[in-house]
């Protein structure tokens, strides 16, 4: 799904002088918003940012100052995940 957002002109450039890449910062943000509250498992906001492993979705976090919640779930899709590399 794609989403537009509008944003002031003003606004716009402000943030854009502060994040080099602000679609990706509005991604981010959100992605992380759904993290925090429990909408999204760790493994599925490793898809949605599109990180390859767990180690970058830890620093994204670590950098967000947010502590990681892996549960059984993201336990099971990363053991999905592996299996898939593998060819399993």
């Amino acid at each position: 799904m794609q989403v537009t957002v509008e944003i002031p002109e003003d606004i716009a450039r402000l943030l854009n002088s502060k994040w080099s890449n602000l679609p990706r910062a509005v991604l981010e943000s959100v992605a992380l918003e759904a993290y925090r509250s429990g909408t999204i498992s760790t493994a599925q906001l490793r898809r949605l940012l599109g990180f390859e492993t767990p180690m970058e979705v830890d620093a994204f976090l670590k950098q967000a100052g947010v502590y990681l919640d892996y549960g059984l779930e993201d336990l099971r899709e990363d053991l999905e995940t592996i299996r898939k590399v593998r060819g399993e």
